[in-house]
C-alpha cells in the first residue's frame, strides 16, 4: 500500500521517530487501515482542499506499543486509526483557522485545540472521526496545569 488518500502516503501516516528509535512495529491492521482511509476521506481531504496547500501531519496511526512508549492516553483514537494531529507549518492556513474550518464545516468526533500560546494560537490541532452516526462533535482545549494536561470542554464556544 502506498497511499491512504490522495494527499497522505502510507509512510507519512505510520511514520514515527520514536517507533524507529525503539524498533516498534507501527503497522495498522485492516480494520485500523479502513479507519485511516475514512478519516482521510471525511476530514483530511476536505480540509486540504479548503487550505489549498499541504498540511503537516504530526501524528496519525499509533500502534498500542508506540502509544505506550510516548505516554499516550490508553483510550487514544490514534491507536484505532481514527485520529490525526495536524499543524500548519506551510503557511496556507493557521492552526486556529483549520480548527474553525473543521468545527464549522466538517463532521468529526473530537476536535482538540492543543496548547494555545499567550496569543491564543494553537500549537497543533487534533481531530478524530468515527462514523456519521457515532461522531460526537466534541470540542476541547488542551492546556497544561500543574505540569499535567487538562482538557476543557469548549463545544459551545
Amino acid at each position: 500500500m502506498s497511499k491512504i488518500s490522495k494527499h497522505i502516503t502510507y509512510k507519512e501516516a505510520t511514520r514515527s521517530v520514536t517507533a524507529i528509535r525503539l524498533n516498534i512495529d507501527n503497522k495498522p491492521n485492516d480494520y485500523q487501515l479502513q479507519n485511516m482511509e475514512l478519516i482521510a476521506e471525511k476530514v483530511f481531504e476536505p480540509l486540504r482542499k479548503a487550505v489549498n496547500g499541504p498540511i503537516q501531519i504530526n501524528s496519525f496511526f499509533r500502534s498500542e506499543d508506540l502509544n505506550t512508549a510516548i505516554g499516550g492516553s490508553t483510550r487514544s483514537q490514534h491507536c484505532q486509526g481514527r485520529a490525526i494531529d495536524l499543524d500548519d507549518n506551510y503557511g496556507y492556513m493557521s492552526n486556529n483557522d483549520m480548527y474553525n474550518y473543521i468545527k464549522n464545516n466538517l463532521d468529526f468526533d473530537q476536535l482538540i485545540f492543543e496548547f494555545p500560546d499567550n496569543k491564543g494560537n494553537a500549537a497543533w490541532i487534533h481531530v478524530s472521526y468515527v462514523d456519521a452516526d457515532s461522531n460526537r462533535k466534541r470540542c476541547l482545549k488542551a492546556i497544561k496545569e500543574n505540569g499535567k494536561t487538562k482538557y476543557i470542554d469548549i463545544t459551545n464556544e
